[in-house]
């Protein structure tokens, strides 16, 4: 596999993978929705920092780890499952919390605190983890730096997700009077909340073959 051929492969591949719904994708359309569209991108901006990080680890070496140590793998699992846990919880705490909620009046952490959970709901995946030490090395070329390339390619990854996290807040503008409503941002957080809390429980109930 020749340089262009392994770009436009992996570019395909990626674009499939960047619009497959997720976690990734619950947070940044949960948190446009709710709490607007500079907080979303902020997620989403967490979000592809922890795809360039994951990739960076896979192109040291270090990901093979995650992927052949039992216990490794495992810590970032309980890691991960406790932190979904408590961001879910959160959410379901603000469904339910009684009084109107309007819009503009939303209380929630600090705008920074968004784009931090974006990074820690990425890298706290250990499935992202297993799924990039064995996705990226398919599109290494021969002789080419794999270092160099690897943070090409997750670089690739993390700006069409990045595109994509815009497209998704962008198409939240039109509906933010709706939005605004008193009971639709607690049904959001209610939906988001209890997706998150499935997927840490999920975790915690998976038992790795191999």
């Amino acid at each position: 596999m020749d340089i262009p051929t392994a770009l436009l492969s992996f570019s395909i591949a990626a674009a499939l993978l960047t619009i497959t719904p997720g976690l990734d994708t619950a947070l940044v359309l949960r948190t446009a929705a709710v709490e607007g569209p500079r907080r979303a991108m902020l997620a989403g901006a967490g979000v592809v920092t922890g795809v360039l990080a994951w990739g960076l680890i896979t192109a040291l070496g270090l990901g093979a780890i995650l992927a052949v140590s039992d216990l490794a793998y495992r810590a970032i699992r309980l890691a991960g499952a406790a932190y979904l846990i408590w961001l879910g919880a959160g959410m379901l705490r603000a469904a339910i919390r009684p009084g109107p909620r309007p819009f503009a009046k939303v209380a929630a952490p600090p705008a920074p605190n968004w784009f931090l959970r974006g990074v820690m709901t990425n890298l706290l995946n250990p499935k992202v983890g297993v799924f990039y030490v064995s996705f990226l090395p398919q599109f290494l070329p021969e002789g080419v730096p794999v270092v160099a390339f690897s943070v090409l390619l997750a670089g690739l990854h993390a700006a069409m997700g990045l595109v994509f996290f815009a497209v998704l807040t962008v198409a939240t503008v039109p509906f933010q009077t709706a939005l605004s409503a008193p009971r639709l941002p607690r049904i959001l957080d209610g939906l988001t909340g209890s997706v998150l809390i499935a997927f840490a429980l999920r975790l915690l109930a998976e038992r790795r073959v191999g």
